[in-house]
Parts: structure tokens; sequence; C-alpha cells
């Protein structure tokens, strides 16, 4: 039994960190919309999410059994065989949703389970076939509870479809009802929309969803399901009425306490129905331990027992939920994930955190045609009147103390939690183990297209970022099978050192992905704070932050030019890959720095003695320095990847005095911009045209002797693009340092 002991270890270890990874990646499901819509400080939210998290692990007993029994029968199959199941699913969910969490990106812990394990109990069923050699694909099947995953995963893509519909629907009808500007609407209609929506709420959490409840005897859930609809109308008049008096009493906008109840809510909905992806494997490894412990021969012993309603203890379903509330605390994968969507969903324009795509580009030129169409054949009388109640230049977001603005309104949001709490706890009450992930995912997505928050100049950039999101999400059905079929052999036929071997191997991706995820989050970080900026932020900050940018953007381009023709010369493929992924990714931050550049020249608006010219010169070299670098990056790269010939001795000693003088060049240049100090700045630029000439003179040069046939026409061609770019470098990067002087320096410029 010593291998089951150490299954039964790692079984333990990997619930308390699919716990963690799980709830890092499940949060932005109840977390999006309140922190979006900044109902309250970030802390309230927390704690409100977090007693809903604890209630919520209560209800989800009724659910545990999709694990044992859900997926495979477990009475065909022996002990060791549902624990090499069991184990090989927790593994690969541990490192899977971490995979997701590192990347940002919202998935299912659903179907990441089902897939899971339905790959390693096909693996162990194939395999116990074949050993026995009576039986095919058939045979298989018959170790799998087919019915169950279609069910399964009919209601996950079922509940995809509707949450989209009823959630374009309800924020439609919503916003034509209170429109943006809804503060004599809310006084009229919020509190029975309020009512409505927290009776609804009642209804499918604490009476539907209580049949899962671990704290209720049979007596007890039948009461509550007797007598269902008289408590939810007795709740939607307590609820009308509690909502009535906030709104005389205390002028309190009912939609803040619908959007914390609704996070509450969903919370809730959350554990109750996804505790079972964590811990469901777990403790089915567990009851199959206890069951086979005092068997005579556990390696043959059936797993009978597992096919039995089993009722989960309360006190290990608390403790699950504790872990899951401090790791809602503390990790800070989740907030990562958090931010991907409020990305794709905000109201507002800003940095983009997804390139656009082929499919996002041809879906929003078709969306683009078909409401132009509708457009010409809606009379214009109808088309005021609904242009009136989707006005959102009425929508003006409020700041908080740092400066950050909602993602949407608190309409948009109390729409999001009601309509995705709802058809989650509708999935729990049916036993359903629905993806909450997909459901408020597509809620959140469908409530921005009523509110028309994807406008023309972001629109690619958000559809490219939800393609994305659900093009990973059928990633995870693919990999998670594939990747358990594969443990699950491996830990078949190797036993304890495999198990080991994987644990430990594990244990290390988890640790390397900590390393990752922050590198990835300072990326992210400082491409949004070059986009997004503050608009709270003084001239003279605005300057700095512009200062230091363009001298650590010219500090990298010499680097990454000295990298480069050093990769050429050794011809390391690698290291100029590296390279060429360093200079798009500056490229981009370029970006980013065009937005700061003019975010700063709005600053200097009404100024006389500012010309504005400056900025725009600013933006154009900036722009065409780092498209010169990108050129030149790539044009090596290509040259050594397709293994074409070096260059010629001469050649290479020509460069490398370019390089050389180039890298002096842009050194000074940068140190002049970090100091603010333009005293050489004539000799600099002297020098500039110094080094362009020689450039110019080595390209002629080069020119004359490609004529008498001594070179490879295509390292003669290479080597032209490269003094070109050279080139093009040194003269953007003189005219950053020329335009830097009138920007910094205006009162000596007047002067002058």
């Amino acid at each position: 039994m010593d291998i089951f002991i150490i299954i039964l270890v790692i079984l333990l270890a990997a619930a308390i960190i699919d716990l963690m990874v799980g709830v890092a990646n499940d949060a932005v499901n109840f977390l999006n919309s309140a922190i979006g819509a900044q109902v309250a400080p970030r802390f309230v939210i927390m704690i409100i999410a977090t007693i809903g998290i604890v209630v919520g692990v209560t209800f989800s007993s009724g659910l545990m059994e999709v694990a044992r029994k859900g997926i495979f029968n477990p009475e065909m199959l022996t002990f060791p065989e549902v624990m090499f199941i069991f184990v090989a699913t927790m593994l690969t969910d541990v490192l899977l949703l971490d995979f997701y969490n590192t990347l940002g990106l919202p998935t299912s812990t659903t179907v990441s389970l089902v897939f899971e394990l339905l790959g390693s109990a096909f693996a162990i069923s194939t395999i116990k076939v074949l050993q026995a050699g009576d039986g095919g694909i058939g045979e298989i099947l018959t170790y799998i509870n087919t019915a169950s995953v279609f069910k399964i995963l009919f209601g996950i893509v079922a509940s995809v479809i509707v949450a989209f519909i009823v959630g374009a629907l309800v924020q439609y009808f919503s916003r034509m009802l209170f429109t943006f500007e809804y503060g004599k609407r809310l006084k009229r209609y919020g509190s029975l929309w309020g009512g409505f929506a927290l009776a609804a709420l009642t209804y499918f959490m604490m009476v539907k969803g209580a049949k899962g409840a671990s704290f209720l005897d049979a007596d007890q859930a039948a009461w509550l399901k007797a007598n269902a609809f008289y408590l939810t109308m007795l709740s939607f008049v307590v609820w009308t009425v509690i909502m009535q008096l906030l709104v005389w009493i205390f002028k309190i906008n009912v939609f803040k306490p619908i959007v914390l109840a609704g996070t509450f809510a969903l919370a809730l909905a959350f554990a109750a129905n996804d505790l079972v992806n964590f811990i469901g494997a777990p403790m089915g490894g567990l009851a199959a331990y206890i069951n086979a412990h005092g068997s005579a021969d556990p390696w043959s012993h059936a797993m009978n027992s597992l096919a039995e309603p089993v009722r989960a203890n309360t006190w290990i379903l608390l403790a699950a939920g504790s872990i899951m509330a401090v790791t809602l605390w503390i990790n800070k994968k989740a907030r990562t994930v958090t931010a991907t969507s409020l990305n794709l969903g905000r109201q507002s324009e800003g940095f983009e955190r997804f390139e656009s795509i082929a499919p996002a580009r041809s879906i929003v030129r078709v969306v683009l045609s078909v409401f132009k169409f509708f457009s010409i054949i809606t009379p214009d009388s109808i088309k005021q009147k609904i242009e009136g109640r989707f006005d959102t230049t009425k929508y003006v977001p409020t700041s908080n103390e740092d400066g950050e603005a909602p993602s949407f309104d608190l309409l948009r949001a109390a729409v999001n939690l009601i309509v995705a709490a709802l058809l989650i706890s509708f999935g729990t009450s049916l036993k359903l183990p629905l993806s909450t992930t997909y459901v408020t995912f597509m809620v959140a997505m469908a409530t921005a297209l009523p509110d028309r928050a994807w406008g023309r100049d972001s629109a690619v950039y958000r559809v490219s970022g939800v393609l994305t999101v659900i093009g990973g999400w059928f990633f995870t059905a693919f990999l998670a099978s594939t990747a358990a079929a594969i443990i699950a052999t491996i830990i078949f036929f190797t036993q304890i050192y495999g198990l080991i071997g994987l644990a430990g191997l594990a244990g290390f991706l988890l640790l390397r992905t900590v390393r990752i995820h922050r590198k990835r989050e300072k990326e992210f970080a400082e491409e949004e704070r070059l986009h997004s900026g503050n608009s709270d932020m003084g001239i003279e900050d605005a300057m700095k932050y512009l200062q230091d940018d363009l001298s650590d953007t010219i500090r990298t381009t010499t680097n990454l030019v000295e990298q480069t023709y050093q990769g050429l010369i050794d011809e390391d493929r690698l290291a100029l890959k590296e390279t060429r992924n360093l200079a798009k990714s500056l490229h981009k931050k370029g970006k980013g720095m065009s937005a700061a550049i003019l975010r700063t020249s709005q600053l200097e608006e009404g100024e006389e003695d500012m010309d504005q010219k400056t900025y725009t010169q600013a933006i154009s070299s900036l722009q065409l320095l780092l498209r010169s670098l990108r050129n030149l990056t790539l044009q090596v790269y290509t040259h050594v990847d397709n293994n074409h010939k070096g260059l010629s001795d001469f050649q290479t000693e020509e460069l490398a005095e370019i390089i050389r003088d180039m890298k002096q060049e842009l050194t000074r240049v940068s140190e002049s911009i970090a100091r603010q100090d333009f005293s050489q700045l004539d000799q600099m630029t002297e020098d500039g045209d110094e080094l362009r000439n020689r450039i110019r003179k080595a390209d002629k040069q080069q020119l004359k002797r490609s004529k008498k046939d001594k070179y490879s026409s295509r390292t003669s061609l290479l080597y032209l693009e490269v003094l070109t770019e050279c080139e093009e470098i040194v003269y953007h990067a003189g005219a950053l340092c020329r335009l830097c002087n009138e920007c910094f320096m205006p009162e000596k410029n007047s002067e002058a």
C-alpha cells in the first residue's frame, strides 16, 4: 500500500494547490463586475466575496459525485486503476490552470476536470482492454459514462449560448429603461428592478440550490421545495421594500447594494458549482483508499463503493472554502485574470492587451455592414429615440482615490452579476457542473454590446481578445485530455518512480511560472502606464516620465544594435531570434510612448511658448527609429535563419567601426536626454552627420564591389539593408535629441 499512501499525499497537496490556482482563475467570475464598476473599496468587495465562498462550499455536496462516477464507471475498475486516474487528473489540473493563470486567460475549471478525468480514464481503460486482449473500442467505451459526459458537455455548450443571448437581451432592455443617465429613473423603477433580481437570486440559491447543501436533511430540503413559490413572493416584497427605503431615507443608489449582493451570490454560486473541480478527485481517492484499506488484495479490489451516493463532510468543505478565501486575498494571478476580462469589456478606450487577428477583422467588417444595413432601413424617428436611450456621452465615469476610472457603470455590473448568478445557480440546482467561467465571461461580453463599449477604434482588439479566450477553451479540452492520458499511462507502467518524478516536475514548473508571471505583469504594467497615463498628472511629472522613457528606449536600441551585429558575426540564430523579439516588443512599446507624447502635448495646450508641431515630429521620429530597429533585427535574423553566407572579412571590419561609433553616438544621446543636458547638442549633431556620411560612403563602396561579383548577392543585399537601417537609427536618434531640447528647455530656446 506504500504507493497508495504516496498517491494520497500527492492528492492532498494537489487539492490545496488546485484550490489556489483554481480560485486565481475563477476569481474573475465574481470580482469582475464589482471591481470594474468600483462599487466599493476593493477590501469591501473582497470581504463580501469571501463570505460568499465560505457559505457556497456547503452547497456543493451533491456535485461531488461527478468526480467519482460522472465520467467513468468505477465498478468496472480496480482500486489501483481508480487511484491512477485521480492522481493523473490532479497533476494535470494543477499545471493546466496555473499555465492559464500565468497568461492571464480565464479558462473553465469544469472543462479541465471533465476532460482530464475523461483522458486519464480512457488511457487506463485502453491499457486494461489491450492487456486482456478480448475487446476493441466498443469495450473501452463501456468503462466511460458516456451519457453523463454528453450531458455535461451539452450543458456547457448550451450555457454559453444561453448566457450570451440572455445577457445581451437583459442589458438591452435594462439600458432602454434606465439609459446612461439613470438618476430620476432609478428612483422610479430601481426598487422594483432590484426586488425582482434579488428575489430571483433568493429562489435559485436558497431554495433550488439548497438541495445540495450538506447541512440540510431530506425533510428540510423537501419543505423548502414545497414552499418555494411563497418564499419567493415574500422575498420579492421584502427586497423591494428594502430597496425603496434605501432610496427614500438614505438616498442610496440601489444598484450599489444590488451589485454587492450579486457579488456575494455569484461567489456563492461559484463555490457551490466549482468546488468539485478542485477537491472532487482527491475526495474520491480518499473514499477509494478507505474502502480498499481492509481488503486482502487491494490491487484487484473493485470500486463498486464509488458508485454509491455519499454526502460530503461539511467540515472538509469549510476547510476547502477557507483555503479558497485566503487565496483570493493573496494570489496576484487572480488580479491578472480579472484584468483581462475588465480590459475586454470596459466602456472606455485605452491600452489593448491583444493584437488584431484576421478573423476578428473579418467579424468586425461583417457586423459593421449589418449595422449599416439596419441603419438604412430604420426610420429616422425610431433611430433618434433609440440613440437617445443609448447616448454614451452621458456616461461620465468618476475616478477613485488612486486615479482609476471604472471600467463600466453600475447598471452593467448589476446585470452581469444577476444574470450570471441565476444561470449558474440554475445549473447547480440541476446538479449540472456547467462552466462558471464560460457563463460569466459570455455574459460580460454580451452586456458590452448593447452599451456600445466596442467602438470602431477598439472593436477589432476586443474581438481578437474574445476569440483568443474562446480558442483557449477548446485548447483546454484537447490539452487536458491528452496530458492526463499521457500522465496516467506513465504512472501505470512506472508506478512509484514515475509518480515521484512527475510530482517533482510539477513542482518545478509551478515555481517557474511565478517568475514568468512576474515578468509579464511588469511588461503589461509599463505598457498600460504608457497608454493610459494619469489624467491628473501635471506637466512636470509627464515630462519626467517622457524623458526617462525616451532615454531608456535609445539605450535599449543601442544594446540591440550591438547584439544584432554580434549575432550576425557569430551566426547565432537563437541570440538573433531573441533580439528580434525584443525589438518587436520595443516597437510595440513605442506606440504607448507615442500616446504619452501626445498626452503631454495636450497638457501644454494654450501655452504660447511651446510649438505643438514639435511633439508631432517627436512621435514621428520615435516610430521611425523603432521601425528601423525592428527591420534591422528581422533582416539579420532571417538571413542567418536561412543559413545564408555570412559577411566577408572586409565587411565585418567596416561594419564593426560603424557599430562602434553608433554605440558611442546613441549613448551620448541617451545620457543627454536623461540629464536634460543639451550643451553639446551642436557637436553631437555634427558628429551624427559625419557618421551618417560614412555610412552612405560605405553603402556606395558596397555597390561598386557588388558589380565585380566578388560577393554573394544575398550577402550584399543584407549589408546594404543593415547600413540603411543604421543610418536611419542615427538620424532619428539625433532628431529626438534636438526635439527633446525644444521640449525640455523651452525657456532657454525662447530667449535665444
